[in-house]
């Protein structure tokens, strides 16, 4: 509970500049690819960090890339307020990113993964709903506080309020985790071992491409549907709670895909959320209403909220555990980057056509795709049960 209370914490930041995508782009004249590109370079970022930092965690413990990590979130965010485009960039990209997120996000999914040794599958769903749990609480908090004081000033609040909850709580709590691993007695046969049949980075590189293009789909409506009903006559503050019930049915719906996953496992977890993705974007391309767009994010949520957490999942099931100390972060660098390409596409592509109907046309595609991927591997580690069974 604590370390989703960091998560939560840690990606709140993020999400200001989602719900002030319009009033940063007005400051550029207009162009909404520069605060997407925030966005985009924090997601990019978190996951380049994170293998750096998961490797220093293994060496100084989680505790000090966390408090690090929220002291850099909060000097990120007070150097976004220099304005854009440069010192918003820089401010997500290299310190909420790089050296903020990337120190939270990776080294808390190994850590509490070496807590559990049953139902793994569900404390990786719970912690991963932070980014998530923030999203449900904060835009309504953020539009609100946007519209009175600014979006500066929002952001220089929050870099206070997120350094004073997370700084004591990890100092307090996070502890060197119980599971010990004999990185002597694996090393004979971890790198020798074929996973599903294949040689493992084989499939490890097939799980990073999938990563990627489940991530771009997953991007576009968390980083735009607040702009998106703008365009379309909808109130910033009615956007705002649109975007909240998505992630709020997200964290909820997390919950339970963690306890599936734990059951049928962590690929085929992924593949049942990418094909729930896949209907729910094309559902946004229908859709113009609010009531209809508030229950089509709903099940936005409800479909692509169990698929990270099985992905780290699926590689705790298939590789030895002293691996994962950067088989995760590199993973999570993979679907950060689909995140940041999928946030920075649909602002490009907007700018371009002036609608969003050809980004999640684009997002569809790349959702095809990674269900091909991922019903690859699932269908061959099938063969393999069959043939050992």
């Amino acid at each position: 509970m604590v370390a989703l209370v960091a998560m939560m914490m840690a990606f709140g930041a993020a999400w200001i500049t989602a719900v002030a995508l319009k009033d940063i782009a007005a400051e550029v004249n207009g162009a909404r690819e520069v605060p997407a590109l925030a966005s985009a370079l924090a997601w990019l970022c978190s996951g380049a960090g994170g293998i750096m930092m998961g490797r220093i965690a293994e060496r100084v413990g989680t505790r000090w890339t966390v408090i690090c990590g929220a002291l850099m979130i909060g000097t990120g965010l007070a150097i976004s307020t220099l304005g854009p485009p440069w010192p918003l960039w820089i401010g997500h990209g290299l310190f909420i990113g790089l050296i903020g997120l990337g120190g939270i996000n990776a080294p808390l999914y190994i850590y509490v993964s070496r807590w559990f040794d049953q139902r793994r599958g569900s404390a990786l769903a719970l912690i991963s709903s932070g980014s998530y749990l923030a999203g449900a609480i904060w835009p309504p908090v953020f539009g609100q506080a946007i519209a009175y004081f600014g979006w500066r000033e929002t952001m220089l609040w929050y870099a206070l309020a997120e350094i004073a909850i997370i700084v004591p709580l990890a100092f307090l709590y996070f502890d060197r985790p119980p599971e010990v691993i004999d990185e002597l007695a694996e090393a004979g046969t971890a790198r020798s071992a074929p996973v599903l049949g294949w040689p493992p980075n084989l499939v490890f590189a097939m799980m990073c491409a999938a990563a990627v293009m489940c991530c771009v789909p997953m991007a576009m409506p968390q980083g735009h549907l607040v702009a998106f009903c703008s365009d379309l006559g909808i109130t910033r503050s009615v956007g705002a709670v649109m975007l909240s019930v998505l992630l709020g049915t997200a964290f909820l719906s997390r919950q339970i895909w963690g306890a599936i996953s734990d059951r049928i496992g962590g690929l085929a977890t992924v593949l049942i959320g990418s094909a729930w993705q896949c209907c729910a974007m094309i559902a946004f391309l229908l859709t113009q209403s609010a009531a209809g767009l508030f229950t089509v994010s709903a099940a936005f949520g409800l479909g692509f909220s169990g698929i990270i957490p099985a992905y780290v999942l699926a590689l705790r099931e298939l590789f030895p555990a002293s691996e994962a100390s950067w088989r995760i972060p590199t993973l999570l660098l993979f679907s950060g980057g689909g995140m940041a390409l999928g946030g920075w596409l649909a602002g490009a592509l907007y700018d371009h056509f002036g609608y969003y109907a050809p980004a999640f046309a684009a997002g569809i595609g790349s959702n095809i795709l990674n269900f091909i991927v991922v019903g690859t591997l699932v269908m061959r580690g099938r063969l393999v049960r069959e043939a050992y069974a």
